[in-house]
């Protein structure tokens, strides 16, 4: 029953192998993680619910699975099919559905939406020249709605276990080793640890992060209590009672607080370099004089954790990513596809001559000064704040208008319709 979930979707991902793409080095870890996924679930029904660290025990095989998965993403940011692995990455926490107490359903569409973030870019960037990845993607997300599907059949308010069946041992859920995929190539330095600089992390990934943080918990959960003993019990200690109350415990021999300081973040060496057809910026930190010259229509420029920094592109390229980077100025002349922006603060961005489409997401802080050939582009935003367009101006100034943050939505009794609105002070 569980296994037909998974059967066809990873049958058609078998095609991204066949191509011998990256991405499916990650994919491969699928079958293995929906075989312990399927061996978990029936036995929910024979079982009787384990304690928590006994369950957290179960899950370990499923938890390992997703944290390759993840480091393996975070490991090849350069990787061209970079949104690919971030779709997976996003969205295979929703195996750990099984320890969600009530209505898993949601929390695996909450995934498989966080997955479609990224297919959405996948589908822009290859459904008019190669068919391939529309099919990966429709495969890929098939997963998830197959599982949704599964759940709210079979498992409704959450996985359900015998009131009378033995504990589950842990050694019917672990599954055999998986087949080592053969190693990838050299993959680019993976960005820095996360500081309390850093953007915060959106809610749903937040979520993830606690749900298996304390699934790994196990008895740790236990040690931060006391032990009362019975001369401190006020219904066994007559001396108590007739005081009106307990008396001040006696200080106990704790565990010292850890007085060790957060290592420092390892400073990565600073890249400016171009690999194939992809220009590299990336960990350049009080740098203004950065210049790329020689530029070709096909090249891309991806811009990575700079901050302090200020960069020229000269040309014409196709497409410019920043990404992680703070307080950056960057000038370009021409980019015939998109300018990205994403998970970034404090950007200065300045056009000298034309861009189709400039895209901000999930960023703090952003000046766009437009040249009198780029009024046409569009300005795509979402999740993010302070963003103000400056338009040339026939003296040669600039005039600044701010892009909306605030919306109000209605129903005109048929569609729902979303407006700017400004709130009254």
């Amino acid at each position: 029953m569980c296994s037909e979930v998974f059967r066809q979707p990873l049958l058609n991902l078998n095609v991204m192998g066949k191509q011998g793409f990256i991405v499916a080095q990650r994919v491969s870890l699928l079958p293995h993680s929906s075989k312990e996924f399927c061996m978990f679930s029936p036995r929910g029904h024979a079982s009787s619910k384990n304690m928590l660290t006994e369950l957290a025990d179960l899950l370990r095989p499923i938890s390992e699975q997703i944290e390759q998965i993840q480091t393996f993403r975070e490991k090849n940011r350069g990787s061209r099919l970079f949104n690919h692995l971030s779709a997976v990455s996003e969205s295979i926490p929703a195996l750990g559905w099984v320890a969600v107490n009530q209505k898993p359903g949601p929390y695996v569409k909450e995934m498989n939406d966080a997955a479609m973030f990224y297919t959405n870019r996948v589908l822009k960037d290859y459904k008019d020249t190669d068919p391939c990845h529309v099919e990966w993607v429709r495969s890929y997300l098939s997963i998830w709605t197959e599982m949704q599907a599964f759940i709210k059949q079979y498992y409704t308010t959450g996985l359900v276990w015998s009131k009378t069946g033995p504990v589950a041992p842990s050694s019917l859920f672990t599954a055999e080793p998986a087949t080592p995929c053969p190693p990838p190539p050299p993959p680019p330095p993976p960005p820095p640890p996360f500081t309390d600089e850093d953007p915060k992390l959106d809610n749903g990934a937040a979520q993830r992060s606690a749900l298996f943080t304390q699934l790994n918990q196990g008895e740790a959960i236990t040690k931060g209590l006391k032990h009362v003993c019975d001369e401190q019990k006020t219904h066994k200690n007559p001396a108590l009672r007739s005081q009106g109350g307990t008396s001040q415990a006696s200080p106990t021999k704790g565990r010292a607080p850890s007085s060790s300081t957060p290592t420092p973040a390892k400073k990565r060496s600073p890249v400016l370099e171009l690999e194939g057809k992809k220009w590299r910026v990336e960990h350049q930190e009080q740098v203004h004089d950065l210049v790329i010259e020689e530029t070709e229509l096909k090249q891309v420029v991806y811009i990575f954790s700079c901050s302090n920094s200020t960069l020229q592109i000269k040309g014409k390229v196709n497409s410019i990513i920043v990404d992680n980077c703070k307080k950056l100025g960057l000038v370009f002349e021409n980019v015939v596809g998109i300018f990205e922006i994403i998970n970034s603060r404090d950007i200065q961005l300045q056009v000298l001559g034309k861009v189709p489409t400039i895209s901000i997401n999930k960023t703090e802080g952003c000046q766009v000064y437009l040249s009198k050939e780029s009024l046409n582009c569009e300005i795509i935003s979402a999740k993010s704040s302070e963003m103000n367009i400056l338009v040339p101006q026939e003296d040669d100034d600039y005039r600044e208008f701010p892009v909306p943050e605030q919306f109000k939505t209605v129903w005109d009794g048929s569609k729902l319709v979303t407006e700017p609105t400004e709130m009254a002070g």
